[in-house]
């Protein structure tokens, strides 16, 4: 960075370090990418963002950074809080408009009620009947503590990994590569992998409780 570079890469709170520590300029940047642009003008992030934004925006000024925003949800509110950065002609690509048959048409999608403490059961024999020995089946829990149970659950017939937050990055890389070799059929994660991965030929997604 020091010597100059064409393209930077970073999370939030590593940038922003990097410009209180004096060793990135942003003054002369051309292009804003905000990727996952709900996430990253949530709550959490927001105030990180504005801070390293403020350094290459200048209020209603035309030189401002081109700016481009990516999410694959747009509540209403990112595009009120997004207009601040964006120039006044900006466009927006919208890939799914007011369709109301927004899911693949491909995809089926059940709902099977249980009682709690039958889960872990009911969703081996999901697996069992909707994935079987050789497919992949991804299920997602809300909490480390849940995929860690039932990662290990007995109801799991298939080799079975977990994935989430408490878990290094190398181990999650390492994970996630046997995932998509083969070397195990169940993947049980947090929202940690719901955004991002690319894993091809995936048979089935469990959503373990209704979706947030």
């Amino acid at each position: 960075m020091r010597s100059g570079i064409d393209i930077l890469v970073g999370t939030p709170g590593r940038i922003k370090d990097h410009l209180q520590n004096g060793k990135l300029d942003l003054t002369k940047v051309k292009h804003v990418v905000l990727d996952e642009v709900d996430q990253m003008l949530d709550m959490g992030f927001a105030e990180q963002v504005e801070d390293i934004l403020r350094v290459a925006y200048k209020k209603d000024s035309e030189d401002n950074p081109q700016t481009l925003l990516f999410s694959a949800t747009c509540p209403h509110w990112v595009y009120d809080v997004a207009k601040k950065y964006m120039k006044s002609k900006y466009e927006q690509i919208d890939l799914i408009g007011k369709k109301t048959q927004k899911a693949a048409t491909t995809v089926e999608h059940l709902a099977i009620e249980c009682h709690w403490s039958q889960r872990a059961a009911v969703i081996g024999d999901v697996i069992q009947v909707y994935s079987g020995s050789h497919g992949r089946t991804i299920v997602f829990c809300e909490t480390k503590k849940d995929a860690n149970e039932l990662a290990l659950n007995a109801s799991i017939k298939q080799d079975c990994q977990s994935l989430h937050g408490d878990i290094p990055q190398k181990q999650r890389e390492i994970t996630l590569k046997g995932f998509r070799n083969g070397a195990f059929k169940v993947l049980v994660a947090t929202n940690v992998a719901a955004r991002g991965l690319d894993i091809p030929e995936v048979d089935l997604v469990v959503q373990s409780s209704p979706p947030k």
